[in-house]
């Protein structure tokens, strides 16, 4: 079968869903080429990126990624905070997820509803008008609520966006190396100051933590927190920014969910479907070759799994270019799948549907402010969200 190939740039970026529609179309997975000069698979149909989610001939072992990357195209990837459980295989990635599974598990995050509800009435009271909801709402629900989790105080967590956009989004080798610098640097501070001061925090559980005598390594419990700061924030603040531009594009929609508040859970799973806040699942490669469909991966190759575009395939999911927030229930590859699939879903899914339930109660209209051609996608082939919403609330 005839592979074709396609340039993955800043205009890609801004509008990927008609690109990824004809992908889909074209064939199983295409030869892309990122910025940098960086070339990989690109996989685009919702079975095909299932399957390789959980096929252990792909690795995410990040010593060996990082010997294949062309010199100068490792960018964030290169930073010493990414040697984290994300980029680890078995059994590695299975004894560190084993040691902070217990925080993430549905019935441990429901407790943390009143808290999460308290935080959202309070971002609201300061909204009113036109309002920047990704500065609003969007971005400081989740910072507050991973920072409390994980013992950050209150004056320290101002950094945390700028950095996460540096190291997930576009950004210069310069100012990459800065921001790795800077984060890694408050992240080991943090947990000197925990292990004098311990507190009933995450970061201190951490510190405590044992599995049948087994403890972080000290780079290890860094490179943890980080991972749990970052990932904590950026996926569920871009889940928030999503799901509010969907419901002002579409307020046939929003005029549904406001009849009916029951559907919210059902109308989160909507949103991460329609508009994922995660756009390539995190690296991988392959360690043979590996057949997709009737085209042959090399040993050796970097695959890039698209979440965004699996979850709007036609074979999956019945008329997917539609938003219904009262859509049945099929599980969409928002989070990704298998023994990476995202431990902070339950908090992210809780956290969305507070505060879209909080906004939409307390407005009878959202609309879009502005002209919608302004609307900008970050330029990260990772996180898929905006930089700005501005909305005005009724």
């Amino acid at each position: 079968m005839a592979v074709g190939s396609i340039r993955v740039n800043r205009d890609f970026i801004a509008e990927p869903h008609a690109i990824y529609e004809r992908l889909r179309a074209a064939g199983p997975v295409t030869h892309a080429q990122f910025s940098g000069g960086l070339e990989g698979w690109l996989v685009t149909r919702y079975a095909d990126a299932r399957a390789l989610l959980t096929d252990p001939r792909l690795s995410k072992d990040r010593a060996t990624a990082l010997t294949m990357f062309p010199p100068g195209t490792e960018n964030s990837y290169a930073s010493p905070l990414t040697a984290h459980m994300l980029n680890t295989d078995p059994p590695v990635h299975t004894r560190l997820r084993k040691l902070v599974n217990k925080a993430f598990t549905a019935r441990t995050v429901a407790r943390l509803r009143p808290r999460i509800e308290k935080i959202t009435d309070e971002l609201l009271d300061d909204m009113s008008g036109v309002v920047d909801v990704m500065d609003a709402l969007a971005f400081p629900l989740p910072i507050i609520v991973i920072c409390e989790l994980l013992g950050v105080p209150a004056a320290d967590r101002t950094e945390f966006r700028g950095w996460a956009h540096r190291l997930f989004g576009d950004a210069t080798p310069e100012q990459i190396a800065v921001a790795s610098e800077a984060a890694s640097a408050y992240v080991t501070s943090l947990i000197e100051d925990k292990r004098t001061n311990p507190g009933e925090d995450m970061v201190s559980d951490l510190i405590r933590v044992s599995d049948d005598g087994d403890r972080l390594s000290g780079t290890e419990l860094r490179n943890m927190a980080f991972l749990l700061l970052a990932a904590g924030f950026e996926t569920t603040a871009n889940l928030v920014g999503n799901s509010v531009l969907a419901l002002v594009r579409h307020p046939d929609q929003q005029a549904v969910l406001r009849a009916d508040p029951t559907l919210l859970p059902n109308a989160v799973e909507e949103f991460l479907r329609f508009e994922c806040p995660v756009h390539i699942a995190t690296v991988r490669f392959t360690t043979e070759p590996v057949w997709v469909d009737g085209v042959q991966i090399p040993a050796n190759s970097f695959v890039m799994i698209s979440l965004l575009s699996a979850n709007r395939d036609h074979d999956r999911f019945d008329d997917p270019y539609r938003l219904d927030v009262t859509r049945p229930l099929s599980p969409n590859l928002a989070f990704g799948y298998g023994i990476h699939h995202c431990l902070g879903a339950p908090l992210a899914r809780l956290e969305g549907e507070i505060a879209l339930g909080r906004l939409l109660a307390r407005t009878t209209a959202l609309t879009l402010d502005g002209d919608p051609e302004t609307l900008r996608w970050q330029r990260s082939v990772l996180v898929h969200g905006l930089y700005r919403l501005p909305v005005r609330l009724t």
